[in-house]
C-alpha cells in the first residue's frame, strides 16, 4: 500500500462539532470524527446534520477523516430570489 493511498467511505453526518468538525456515522456502523476538506471550505460548501457525505481516511488512523464530498439530495432546492450579494448597481 502506497503512503498516499487513501480509503474512501460514505456516511451520514450525525453531529456538527466546533471548528468545522463533524461526527460521521459510516455505512458500516463505525463513528469517526471528520473535518471539512480545504476545497469544500474554499467553495463555502455547507454541511448539516443528516447530510450524506464521502469521507477520505488514511489507513494509519481509522478514527479520523476528511469530508471531501457532500452528496446532493432531493431536499436541496435551488435558491429563489436575488443572488446573495444583492443586485449589482451601475
Amino acid at each position: 500500500m502506497a503512503k498516499e493511498e487513501m480509503l474512501e467511505f460514505e456516511g451520514v453526518i450525525a453531529d456538527v462539532l466546533p471548528d468545522g468538525r463533524f461526527r460521521v456515522t459510516l455505512d458500516n456502523g463505525h463513528e469517526i470524527i471528520a473535518y471539512t476538506a480545504g476545497k469544500m471550505r474554499k467553495s463555502r460548501i455547507r454541511t448539516l446534520a443528516g447530510d450524506r457525505v464521502t469521507v477520505e481516511m488514511t489507513p494509519y488512523d481509522l478514527e479520523k477523516g476528511r469530508v471531501v464530498y457532500r452528496h446532493k439530495d432531493a431536499r436541496a432546492l435551488p435558491m429563489s430570489g436575488p443572488p446573495r450579494g444583492g443586485f449589482r448597481r451601475r
